[in-house]
């Protein structure tokens, strides 16, 4: 269940912070809305990493569908590990 606090609980930052663990981030309310997120920040470079690897996924799918796709082979030679 996610933890949701007022974002005036960050007076006692210790208290909120302590909530904070790997796979549960903190969710911050301002005026009864949602307005921030605190997570581990290994939570964060991971979450990070992710984007990253989504973003470059999309480039590659998109540049497959516009300038065609390349064969096991053409890869292979390209990256020199073929048969050797």
């Amino acid at each position: 269940m996610p933890i949701i606090k007022p974002i005036s609980d960050l007076r006692n930052y210790n208290e909120v912070l302590k909530d904070v663990a790997l796979g549960d981030p903190v969710f911050l309310t301002k005026n009864g809305r949602g307005k921030f997120v605190i997570v581990d920040i290994n939570e964060y470079e991971r979450l990070k990493a992710s984007l990253k690897l989504m973003s470059l996924l999309a480039q590659g799918e998109q540049s497959g569908k516009e300038k065609g796709w390349m064969t096991i082979e053409e890869v292979e030679a390209e990256l020199g590990t073929g048969d050797v």
